[in-house]
């Protein structure tokens, strides 16, 4: 049977990353809209596990403001500065000293973690706490194989196949430089045998750090048993250390979650050209056309279709929606929209159910009511426009005095005609009108007409149109 003890986990996210060639801390380049260590978190908080503790180092502050804010679980997620980086073993000292020293579990089991494994999946994780929990092991790693190992540390196995120790390329012969089993620096250690191992390491090395690697040789001459697990997808042991492998995981870890939602009933023609973040949500029965990006806190209801051309940033998109060649951010598009082609909805736009904004308009902070038309060439900035309204083409709120923006109301069942500038402040009323061409500067009653430059009001223009005078 096999031990039962309670489980932390160190991440090890203190270095430059200097291949990236980037201001941005490595650790924090994205996949998939979250930061690359945010994924490796997401796995670990997913285990029956007691805490994470993240080491930083390089910019720390930016790392640790960014992942209090990427992060949202329920477990325990602390950070621990490596003030000076002087290797994986030293930057895991650190880390276990920020264990209290009187929290009764120093017979727990750690997992320690380098922070750049982005597809590493919980199943994986689980598996390999199982085997060292099942072995009674000091230390269990997980090993992989590549093609070709460059840059990787080398797993030398003793005569009977066990891991007798873990040599750096840096530091490896040739002999050992042709081993293809690597070490993608994956462990789970007894905490109690982890510290004074720690304590034997010497930076007499060709980089001259304190090696984690070290411990496995270290425990191996002690007589404890060390264990590995294979992992048969060596993409999700896969490093990021610069631009192309950051691009392959991006990859990887996009058809993941398509592949993810189709199995839970979204359609998707083309899932080569279709991007979702991690943080998006989707029904079922949703289409979604080629190329198609959904980013950040997007949410798609059923029935809705997406594409081609489409781009939706932080937008919420309603049943039975039509989106198509249309960039939107922060905006919601209501159930039985019509929007597209070629339609830019910027921040604060919302759109009522049947509502249909057409081919090049541009809307922000708007609000277009149900079954309100705004079919095409047009510009609705800072502004109502009423159930049932129709803007005509070319129309524009003119919003902006050369100080400060001001709204444009358009009431219910209006008529704005094509090529009307209304200037803001202004309010057109329920049921009005505006002529072809006219620029409006003050408000207009319901049923009236405005026409002209400036625009004059004829009062009670609609009733009479309905009588058919």
């Amino acid at each position: 049977m096999a031990v039962q003890r309670p489980l932390a986990a160190i991440v090890l996210a203190a270095g430059e990353g200097t291949r990236m060639r980037s201001a941005t801390p490595k650790v924090l380049h994205p996949l998939a809209g979250r930061p690359m260590l945010a994924h490796l978190v997401d796995a670990l908080v997913a285990l029956p596990i007691e805490r994470v503790l993240l080491v930083v180092g390089h910019r720390a502050e930016q790392v640790t403001a960014a992942m209090q804010d990427a992060l949202d679980t329920a477990i325990p997620v602390d950070f621990v500065e490596q003030r000076v980086q002087r290797g994986t073993g030293d930057a895991t000292a650190v880390a276990l000293g920020a264990f209290p020293e009187d929290d009764g579990l120093d017979e727990d089991d750690v997992l320690v973690l380098v922070g750049d494994v982005p597809l590493l999946r919980p199943e994986t994780v689980a598996a390999l706490v199982a085997h060292h929990r099942a072995t009674d092991a000091a230390a269990t790693l997980l090993t992989t194989h590549l093609d070709d190992p460059t840059g990787y540390g080398r797993i030398v196995r003793d005569g009977r196949g066990g891991v007798a120790r873990i040599v750096e390329q840096a530091d490896a012969t040739d002999e050992e430089r042709a081993i293809t089993e690597i070490n993608p620096a994956i462990y789970c250690f007894r905490r109690s045998l982890l510290a004074p191992a720690l304590r034997r390491l010497t930076p007499a090395n060709a980089q001259g750090e304190y090696y984690l690697t070290d411990v496995v040789a270290v425990l191996r001459d002690a007589g404890h048993t060390v264990g590995a697990v294979a992992v048969e997808d060596p993409f999700e042991c896969m490093g990021v250390n610069d631009r192309a492998q950051l691009a392959r995981a991006e990859a990887a870890l996009r058809d993941r979650i398509n592949d993810a939602w189709m199995r839970a009933g979204v359609t998707m023609v083309d899932p080569r050209t279709t991007y979702i973040d991690a943080s998006v949500v989707l029904e079922a029965d949703v289409r979604i056309l080629p190329n198609t990006l959904l980013e950040g806190a997007t949410t798609i209801a059923s029935g809705a279709v997406l594409g081609p051309d489409v781009r939706l940033v932080d937008t919420e998109v309603g049943s039975g929606a039509t989106v198509s060649h249309t960039v939107a951010r922060s905006a919601a598009i209501g159930a039985g929209c019509a929007v597209g082609p070629f339609v830019s909805l910027r921040a604060g736009t919302r759109l009522a159910a049947g509502a249909h904004v057409g081919t090049f308009v541009e809307t922000k902070n708007a609000e277009i009511g149900e079954g309100a038309k705004v079919p095409h060439l047009a510009y609705v900035g800072d502004a109502t426009v009423g159930p049932r309204a129709n803007v005509g083409a070319g129309t524009i709120t003119a919003n902006y005095d050369g100080r400060a923006k001001h709204r444009t109301e358009i009431g219910a069942d209006a008529r704005i005609g094509s090529n009307t500038v209304l200037r803001a402040p202004v309010r057109i009323g329920d049921g009005a009108y505006t002529g072809a061409g006219s620029v409006v500067t003050r408000d207009v009653p319901p049923g009236a007409l405005a026409k002209g430059v400036p625009a004059e009001i004829d009062e009670g223009w609609a009733d009479r149109l309905d009588e058919g005078n």
